[in-house]
């Protein structure tokens, strides 16, 4: 199947794409007394813990803005990413829609990104609550975050769809993901700066890890009233478009048998 056709019976699903969306987020939180709370809850206390840890025993440079802007900035980028990798991954697994609906394969990753994505959008109203208790304005520059979200989101879309199948199929890759995600939480800048890392390998860490210059990026929009660095996001930007191309490839080479093993 093309990727125009592939694309075309995605718009088709979208009311389906929808209905899963909603069912996820009330399944999540209806119980849960602080219900929505949680998605704000749980970046809030990484930020005191990076805060607590990091800034007073490692003494993080962040040029001087405050750091819990810093860390919590660096923590929502990665936890949109390693949320909706490890919720995207499982969403095949034991679904039982896949041989009761004809539908595309692709809408269950698909589905379980925008949920965290939901959850993420609540998670930025404590971003701008943050700002104003530092007294801390955003600069202008951070127009340029669009720019940014969209490198992210390809990232996102390759790593989840190429995991997704390969998930049903290897049943391992869903007990040594948890414990991936963990070491790229410290393999990523999120509690401290793209400069620790020595310029001369800069760029074999963008190509490497393409969240890297991202989350540098949000920082250096919103916080520091600059650009991003351009030639680090242009190699993250290319390896975001390689996750993105293998994943769907991957994830297409492995659909048919999906209903069968899951």
């Amino acid at each position: 199947m093309r990727v125009w056709e592939a694309l075309g019976e995605l718009w088709q699903a979208r009311e389906l794409v929808r209905t899963l969306v909603e069912r996820d987020l009330r399944a999540r939180y209806r119980r849960a007394f602080l219900g929505f709370a949680w998605a704000i809850i749980t970046p809030l206390v990484f930020m005191v813990v990076f805060t607590v840890f990091f800034q007073r025993v490692a003494k993080v440079d962040t040029q001087g803005a405050p750091y819990p802007l810093f860390a919590y900035i660096g923590f929502t980028a990665w936890s949109f990413f390693s949320r909706s990798v490890s919720a995207g991954s499982s969403s095949l697994l034991g679904n039982s829609l896949l041989k009761k609906v004809y539908c595309p394969r692709e809408i269950f990753p698909l589905a379980s990104i925008i949920t965290v994505g939901v959850d993420t959008a609540v998670a930025l109203g404590a971003l701008a609550f943050l700002f104003v208790v530092t007294d801390f304005t955003p600069r202008i520059t951070t127009l340029w975050v669009p720019v940014l979200v969209i490198v992210q989101l390809a990232f996102v879309l390759g790593v989840t769809m190429a995991l997704a199948p390969v998930a049903v199929y290897v049943r391992d890759l869903t007990h040594a993901l948890p414990m991936l995600l963990q070491l790229g939480l410290f393999a990523t800048p999120v509690a401290y700066g793209l400069d620790v890392v020595p310029a001369s390998l800069r760029w074999l860490y963008a190509l490497l890890n393409p969240l890297a210059p991202i989350i540098d990026g949000y920082r250096r929009t919103m916080l520091y009233g600059l650009a991003p660095n351009w030639e680090l996001l242009l190699l993250s930007s290319i390896s975001a478009t390689l996750a993105l191309v293998l994943g769907y490839t991957i994830f297409k080479r492995l659909e048919t048998g999906l209903a069968d093993v899951a």
